[in-house]
């Protein structure tokens, strides 16, 4: 392991020894990781590709076990994303959302819809007032990305093909004085488009 270049003497953590570490913290009562405040150790070379690919040293991860381990002490601070255990915090780089939301499932119509989402690290979220869906708009080509909240801060971007089936089951509503296309989950709408942009056909 690499020694940090910042004039003190810690050793920068590597992926097999931050997973050693959780594992080890595991089973022993610990309190929420939002309550942890390790050292800074500085950044890994670790990335979230937009898809949800986790990549160590430029090659992808390819135990899911792994990945979903390290997914369960992910945590943003800022504009930032660390890796946390008990003792160390480092830096990851995170190309677009940390998860991605490959499926959901539905329950109830209308204002009493529930819309249940699936990431592909194995999480369940339940969009509502805490978990919300938001849109972002491409400013030049219009296309959207769709977010839904999982967890402190952290968000899943919905997979294409998820979205076109949220498409299909979304509704008109008012919105902030004018019309808008979007979803209900959790007794919350979600503005998705404005009704005036849908396309007629």
């Amino acid at each position: 392991m690499a020694k940090l270049n910042d004039g003190q003497n810690h050793v920068k953590p590597s992926a097999d020894s931050i997973a050693a570490s959780i594992r080890a913290a595991k089973g022993r009562g610990l309190p929420p990781i939002h309550k942890w405040n390790p050292e800074f150790c500085g950044d890994i070379d670790m990335r979230i590709a937009r898809d949800g690919t986790w990549f160590y040293l430029g090659t992808p991860i390819g135990r899911p076990e792994l990945v979903r381990l390290f997914s369960t002490i992910l945590r943003k601070d800022g504009d930032r994303h660390y890796l946390i255990t008990p003792v160390e915090k480092v830096g990851i780089t995170v190309d677009d959302a940390p998860f991605v939301a490959v499926d959901f499932e539905v329950e109830g119509t209308g204002r009493a819809q529930t819309l249940t989402f699936l990431t592909n690290v194995g999480d369940e979220t339940i969009a509502g007032p805490d978990r919300p869906i938001r849109v972002e708009r491409d400013p030049e080509t219009g296309e959207p990305s769709p977010y839904v909240l999982v967890r402190d801060r952290l968000e899943a971007l919905i997979d294409r093909k998820s979205f076109y089936r949220l498409v299909e089951i979304g509704v008109n509503e008012p919105h902030q004085g004018e019309d808008w296309f979007g979803l209900w989950s959790g007794g919350v709408f979600f503005p998705i488009i404005p009704a005036s942009e849908l396309d007629p056909s």
